[in-house]
């Protein structure tokens, strides 16, 4: 590991070293750590700070994610094209064009669900910087025609929510959040409650799908993608104790006189909520899918981290035999909580890693006659050649690309720039080039207002920005494909891919770029 990857000193941490161009490449010390350092890097912080080092910084307002360099990743990987055929269309240059190209997809067991462009949002829950831009990112999905997940914990962390014999009654959060994306719902995608064991011990799935209408849930294995990541810091004494007595771990613990007494005086300054790990087995698992399904929910779905691989191939099995409608699977690491930073680096299989493994057992069940499921794949996505490797390194399987820290980046950005318009503040420079106004600023408004009408003044600024960053996206991808001749996702395959590295090729399966079309090239030329 190299010293950008973040040892010792990050902008994540808001850490650096006194001597940043002379560093220690294994522990990332300053190679002369010197005596009246007030504490710059994250062991000297952690000098006065604790453990409050662990976390990205600030909370609330950020996201975060790894800086390790993998010895492959997607860059590893070169989209093939080809100057003959098409797939999907008739090999006709006036025909097969780039806009033809056909992005919808579907997911779903035996009620499926169509989705528009091939994405969905992976479970964002009780973070602050979800909730604070959470109507972006709603009505954003909604009016894009994607799959949204509200994540964990958001009724148990709702201060206005309503808990009766250790059940939740009443989410006014949750039900924002719900309604939120219903209201701009257009026949595409589909809004997904995610729960994880305090959810399930508050009968979160039950409340979502009897009070607020929610067809589809999904069960998470472990407390998090990413380990047992904290995901919250409570600023009061009073919140602290409101979520203990909901069934959260809370540290330090508010009910100790010496931690009350530390926070009065003003040395315990806040709280960190956590959620415990669950615990997978196949009766337990198989139990819930069949109760979930029998309180109404029409579509279960299953979401699992970067654990290691025997983790995977049970999610590949169960999965198979509960008939689950997607199974998302998340690479090593980020985090839009309170993920530990070194955590991020350090911990998981890695996304390129992760879904040639599962390419590996998916083929396994197939060749067992076994159900397959629709398989989502998210960790580290943010353009659109990344969703074309990504849907293609475990073609046919992949149906859907996940993306979290990218559409809220999109959704804060375009908050912002609304909240500039409103104050009548655009920056000089973006205003001399694009203007002062929506319509100028924001190229889809048009778009958007032949298919809302007037409507289309009610979307903000933020779901704008969403809709805006998956236009790109879509379009983007569009002319990938069309260059590999393949004109809808089903004609994506592993073969539109070669590997550029001889690690690469023994990583993914995926040919080394010298060897491919090697019979071909014999039969042109021969």
């Amino acid at each position: 590991m190299s010293y950008s990857n973040g040892i010792n000193a990050s902008a994540a941490t808001l850490t650096k070293n006194r001597t940043p161009g002379n560093i220690c490449s294994s522990s990332g010390l300053c190679a002369t750590c010197i005596d009246g350092c007030p504490g710059l890097c994250e062991v000297g912080k952690s000098a006065y700070r604790g453990r409050e080092l662990i976390y990205p910084q600030p909370f609330g307002t950020t996201t975060s994610a790894s800086q390790k360099e993998y010895p492959v990743d997607l860059s590893h990987l070169n989209i093939m094209g080809t100057a003959v055929g098409a797939h999907g269309i008739e090999a006709d240059s006036d025909k097969a064009t780039f806009p033809v190209v056909n992005l919808e997809t579907q997911i779903g067991s035996t009620n499926t669900i169509n989705l528009k462009l091939p994405i969905v949002i992976p479970g964002l829950g009780s973070t602050q910087v979800a909730k604070e831009n959470w109507e972006g990112l709603a009505i954003g999905a909604a009016i894009s025609g994607i799959a949204l997940t509200i994540g964990e914990n958001v009724c148990g962390m709702d201060p206005d929510g309503e808990i009766k014999n250790g059940r939740v009654i009443k989410s006014p959060d949750m039900a924002r959040r719900v309604k939120l994306f219903q209201e701009w719902y257009n026949g595409y995608g589909a809004i997904v409650v995610q729960f994880n064991v305090e959810d399930t011990r508050l009968g979160v799935a039950e409340y979502a799908i009897n009070e607020l209408g929610v067809e589809a849930v999904e069960i998470k294995w472990g407390q998090g993608a990413k380990d047992i990541g904290g995901e919250v810091k409570l600023p009061s004494l009073e919140r602290a104790r409101q979520l203990k007595s909901r069934g959260y771990i809370v540290y330090p613990d508010p009910e100790d006189r010496h931690v009350r007494q530390s926070y009065e005086q003003g040395a315990v300054q806040g709280f960190e909520r956590h959620s415990r790990i669950g615990m997978v087995d196949e009766e337990s698992f198989m139990a819930r899918v069949a109760e979930l399904r029998s309180l109404g929910a029409r579509h279960v779905m299953l979401k699992t981290g970067a654990y290691r691989p025997a983790d995977l191939a049970r999610a590949v099995k169960f999965a198979s035999l509960a008939k689950i409608d997607l199974l998302t699977i998340d690479g090593a690491g980020g985090g839009t909580g309170m993920s530990p930073w070194r955590m991020m680096n350090e911990w998981g299989v890695p996304t390129v890693y992760l879904e040639s493994l599962l390419w590996q057992y998916m083929e396994r069940i197939r060749a067992k006659g076994m159900y397959v499921p629709k398989v989502a794949v998210a960790g580290g996505f943010s353009l659109e050649d990344h969703m074309f490797k990504g849907l293609a390194l475990a073609a046919p399987y992949i149906k859907a690309i996940g993306m979290a820290r990218a559409p809220l980046a999109a959704a804060m950005v375009g908050k912002t720039i609304g909240n500039y318009i409103n104050e009548g503040k655009v920056p000089a420079d973006m205003a001399k080039r694009y203007g002062n106004t929506v319509e100028q600023i924001f190229t889809a408004t048009t778009t958007l207002r032949q298919q809302y009408g007037d409507d289309a003044d009610k979307i903000p600024a933020s779901a704008i920005g969403v809709y805006n960053y998956f236009d790109r996206l879509a379009v983007g991808l569009q002319q990938l494909m069309c260059g590999a001749r393949k004109f809808s996702i089903r004609h994506i395959t592993r073969d539109d891919l070669a590997s550029i590295t001889r690690e690469a090729a023994e990583v993914t399966g995926i040919p080394y770029i010298m060897d491919l079309d090697g019979e071909e090239v014999e039969q042109i030329l021969g």
